[in-house]
């Protein structure tokens, strides 16, 4: 039973409906070409049958003329024996004319049955075509929505390999960063001689939050009063720490000195 059901699993995935609307096409066909030649046998029959009564009535009316020249010699043996002969063949010609009935009838039921199987035939073409238009439209839509949700086989690959792609980019970004910050901080030395020493990365960060800390007061006095008046204030300010420093400078110079006495 284990073994039935998975070979009709395996059947049913392999079935297709338009080969087997195919098929079952095909078969009427041939059934509709031997139910034809069955009543061209017949009529081929009946032809055969209606040519050997043409010829028995044709010596049928041999046998009685010479009869009658017998009877109108004075031959009455020869006319009884005429006569006798005729009569053997008018039996022939009853079986044939009953043979001959039979066979008609038979023509006229597969020449009927003939043409009902073929008006069945061009109905189950007709719906056969209209269930496969249909199956194909069906299963061109189900590949476009299966590849729009990437569910199908084809997309799904696609994705796993977009996916393993991102992922490899995402780790080397990753391994790229460490080994700049393990390089900035020492711990990994720069063979190509490139790498700037500690004090030089000291300034440069120095540097860079200056340059932070003016692009912030200048943001600053734009959003309080234009940006002339950030430029003032910055100035201003650039200005005052020049002048404290120089009075630092100075101070020393101004401090009063006291003679030892």
């Amino acid at each position: 039973m284990i073994f039935r059901a998975k070979a009709n699993k395996a059947l049913d995935r392999a079935e297709d409906p338009r080969e087997t609307l195919d098929y079952s096409y095909q078969k009427q066909l041939e059934l509709l070409q031997k139910v034809r030649r069955g009543v061209a046998d017949v009529a081929t029959s009946r032809k055969r049958l209606e040519l050997q009564l043409n010829q028995l009535q044709s010596q049928s009316s041999k046998l009685e003329d010479q009869g009658r020249k017998a009877l109108a010699l004075g031959r009455e043996d020869l006319a009884r024996e005429a006569l006798s002969r005729r009569a053997a063949l008018q039996q022939q010609v009853t079986d044939l004319e009953t043979q001959h009935s039979t066979l008609q009838g038979e023509e006229e039921k597969l020449t009927l049955a003939a043409q009902r199987l073929q008006a069945k035939v061009d109905a189950f073409r007709t719906k056969k075509e209209t269930i496969k238009a249909t199956y194909t439209a069906a299963q061109a839509q189900t590949r476009i929505g299966e590849a729009f949700s990437g569910i199908s086989e084809e997309m799904g690959d696609v994705g796993l390999a977009i996916q393993r792609a991102e992922d490899k980019t995402a780790q080397l970004q990753a391994r790229a960063g460490a080994i700049d910050e393990l390089l900035a901080s020492g711990a990994l030395d720069d063979q190509s001689g490139m790498h700037k020493d500690d004090i030089q990365a000291e300034l440069d960060r120095l540097s860079g939050g200056t340059d932070v800390e003016l692009e912030l007061q200048r943001m600053k006095a734009e959003l309080a009063g234009g940006p002339t008046g950030g430029q003032q204030a910055i100035e201003g300010g650039t200005g005052g720490e020049s002048q404290q420093q120089s009075q630092s400078q100075q101070q020393p110079q101004d401090t009063p000195r006291f003679d030892k006495q």
